[in-house]
C-alpha cells in the first residue's frame, strides 16, 4: 500500500489520530536482534537482510514460529519478551467475544410500541432498545456476509485511498421503519426514544463504543474534481439525516498538484465545512467526521425513516433523546419491529479484515453485557477466563482496550501463539483463520506479496502504532507486527508471530511507515515459503 503525503498529516499524528502515545523501548543491535533465544532452525538469509537493515538501528525485533500440532518451535527470537502490539491486540478481545457470545451470535434490535394503540394511531412513543450492533445493517450484503474495504473509511482521515462500501448506511433503521409500518402504525403521538442502556460508554476506549452504532458513528464526506482547474469540486455525504449539514470550498486545482483537504465542525458536530483543494486527475477523496451524539442520531434517522415509510411522528425530529421517557421494563409491551444482524462470525471478520477499531473496543462491552454488566471494564474478567481456557498465559498479555491502541497495551509472542494454537484446535479454525488478513489477496494486507509465492498463504492480522518524533522530524513506529498462520499445504499450518519496536523513519512521510509494513509482509512470505519446503 502507498498513499501521496498528505499535508494536514503532521497534524494528524500530533492529534493521535492513527497512533498512540509511544513509551521508552529497551532496543539493541541489530545483530543482537537476531541472535537466536530458541527454535530448531535458521532464518531464512532474506529475513536476517531485513532485519540488519540499517533504517533499524536501535529496533528490537520478536519472534516466533511453531508447529500447533507438534508443539515444536521453529524459530524463536525474544518469545518471551512484551512488545507493544498495535491492532494485533485485537486478536484477544475478538477472541474473546467470539467465544463468548457464539460465532453464530445475531444480535436482534427491537423496537417497542410503548402506549396504547388506537386503530392505526399509538398513543404513546417507540422505544428503539439497542443490542450493541456493530453495523446495523449498513454493511450487509444481499447474501447476508458483512461488506468491507480492504481500506476502511474509518482510516479516511489518516490515509489517502480509504473507500466506502455501496451498501445504504441506514438500511437497518429503514428495515425497522418500514416493519413498524406492517404491524398497523401509521401515526405515533409522542415520541421516539433510543434505550442505550444496555452498557455505559467507556472513554478511556478511544473510539468510545456506544449501545447504538450507525455507519460506525461516522458521517462520510467524499469529494470529487470538478470539471476543470479552478472550478468547484463536487460534494456528497451520507448519511443525511437532519440537523446534520455539510457544505464545502474545496477547488479543483491542476493535475499533479496536492490534494488537500480540511474537515471543521461546529462544537456539536452538526454543521461540517470541507475547505482545501483536490487534483483535477484524483479519486474521490473521503474524510469523514464523528457522530457527537450517537442516540440523538438514531432517534432522528428513525423518525425521519418512519416518515419515508409512512408513520407519522408527532414529536419534533431533532434534539436530545428523550431518555426520560423510558419505561422501567418493556414486559407486556408489544414488539412491533425486529432487525437481526449477521453472526458475529462476520462482525469478527470485519474487525480482523479492516482493522476496525471502534468494533475491537466494542468486543469488552459485549463481554460485559454477557456477564451481567453495564460497565464496559468488567468484559477483562471474562477475557481473562477464556484466556486461561484457551491455554493462553495472561500475565503475557496487558491491555487496558481491545483495539491495540492504548499505552500499556503490551503481549508476547509466545501468548499470541498460544492464542492462535487454541483456535487451531477447534471446529472453527478454518473459519476464524479466513477471517484474518490474506496476504495479496484481501484486508490490509492485500497490496502486499502480490504476485510471491506466498500470495494467498499467510493468513495473518497486522498491526502499528505510530506517532510523531517532533525532536527529528520524523515518525516514531512504535510498532509493525504480525500474527497469524502459514499454510505449510497439505492442510497443515504453522503459527506465527513476528514484530518489530521502536523502529523510526526518515521523514514523517507516512510511506516509511508502509515500507516497515511491508518489510514485515515480507517477513511473513519468507516464513511460509520455508515452511512449504520444510514440509514437502
Amino acid at each position: 500500500m502507498r498513499a501521496e503525503r498528505s499535508g494536514s498529516f503532521r497534524r494528524r499524528v500530533v492529534a493521535g489520530c492513527c497512533a498512540l502515545l509511544l513509551l521508552a523501548l529497551a532496543s539493541g543491535e541489530a545483530a543482537q536482534a537476531v541472535s537466536p533465544d530458541g527454535g530448531s532452525g535458521r532464518l531464512d538469509p532474506r529475513i536476517t537482510e531485513i532485519m540488519r537493515k540499517p533504517d533499524y538501528p536501535n529496533a528490537q525485533w520478536g519472534l516466533l514460529q511453531q508447529d500447533p500440532d507438534s508443539g515444536r518451535v521453529v524459530h524463536s527470537r525474544f518469545a518471551d519478551q512484551f512488545f507493544i502490539p498495535g491492532s494485533v491486540a485485537k486478536l484477544f478481545g475478538t477472541s474473546g467475544a467470539w467465544d463468548t457470545l457464539g460465532g453464530d451470535h445475531r444480535f436482534r434490535t427491537p423496537v417497542y410500541a410503548v402506549g396504547e394503540r388506537r386503530g392505526s394511531t399509538l398513543d404513546g412513543d417507540l422505544g428503539l432498545v439497542a443490542q450493541g450492533d456493530l453495523t446495523l445493517g449498513g454493511r450487509t450484503r444481499p447474501d447476508g456476509t458483512v461488506d468491507y474495504t480492504d481500506l476502511d473509511h474509518t482510516y479516511a482521515n489518516d490515509f489517502p485511498g480509504a473507500t466506502l462500501t455501496p451498501q445504504d448506511p441506514l438500511a437497518g433503521i429503514d428495515q425497522l421503519a418500514q416493519q413498524v409500518r406492517r404491524s398497523g402504525i401509521t401515526r405515533v403521538e409522542g415520541d421516539v426514544v433510543v434505550d442505550d442502556r444496555l452498557f455505559q460508554p467507556e472513554p478511556v476506549f478511544v473510539p468510545t463504543p456506544t449501545p447504538l452504532i450507525i455507519n460506525d458513528n461516522l458521517i462520510d464526506l467524499l469529494t470529487t474534481p470538478g470539471a476543470r482547474p479552478g472550478a468547484p469540486a463536487e460534494l456528497d455525504w451520507r448519511p443525511k439525516v437532519a440537523p446534520y449539514r455539510v457544505t464545502s470550498t474545496v477547488r479543483t486545482v491542476a493535475a499533479g498538484q496536492p490534494t488537500d483537504i480540511e474537515v471543521t465542525t461546529s462544537d456539536n458536530g452538526t454543521r461540517i465545512q470541507l475547505s482545501g483543494t483536490i487534483a483535477a486527475d484524483s479519486e474521490p477523496a473521503l474524510k469523514v467526521s464523528p457522530i457527537a451524539d450517537p442516540a440523538a442520531f438514531g432517534r432522528t434517522a428513525l423518525i425521519e425513516a418512519l416518515g419515508r415509510a409512512g408513520v407519522a411522528v408527532t414529536a419534533h425530529p431533532t434534539g436530545a433523546n428523550p431518555v426520560g421517557r423510558l419505561p422501567g421494563s418493556y414486559e407486556g409491551r408489544p414488539r412491533v419491529a425486529l432487525y437481526t444482524s449477521p453472526p458475529y462470525a462476520q462482525y469478527a471478520k470485519l474487525i480482523f479484515k479492516v482493522s476496525h477499531n471502534l468494533g475491537g473496543n466494542l468486543t469488552l462491552c459485549l463481554m460485559a453485557v454477557a456477564a451481567g454488566g453495564k460497565d464496559c471494564m468488567d468484559g477483562f474478567p471474562v477475557l481473562a477466563d477464556f484466556l486461561e481456557r484457551a491455554g493462553v498465559d495472561r500475565k503475557q498479555v496487558q491491555l487496558l482496550d481491545g483495539r491495540g491502541g492504548n499505552p500499556v497495551d503490551r503481549t508476547t509472542p509466545r501468548a499470541v501463539v498460544q492464542l492462535l494454537s487454541h483456535w487451531h484446535r477447534t471446529p472453527e479454525a478454518a473459519v476464524f483463520r479466513n477471517a484474518l488478513p490474506i496476504l495479496g489477496v484481501d484486508g490490509l494486507l492485500a497490496d502486499n506479496c502480490t504476485d510471491c509465492p506466498a500470495r494467498g498463504k499467510v493468513f495473518a492480522k497486522t498491526g502499528a502504532a505510530v506517532g510523531l518524533d517532533a525532536l527529528n522530524n520524523r515518525l516514531a513506529v512504535g510498532a509493525i507486527t504480525i500474527a497469524g498462520y502459514l499454510d505449510k499445504g497439505n492442510g497443515r499450518f504453522d503459527v506465527f508471530f513476528a514484530g518489530v519496536n521502536g523502529a523510526s523513519t526518515p521523514t514523517t512521510d507516512v510511506n516509511g511507515v508502509l515500507d516497515i509494513a511491508d518489510d514485515l509482509a515480507m517477513i511473513s512470505a519468507y516464513l511460509q515459503e520455508e515452511a512449504a519446503r520444510r514440509e514437502h
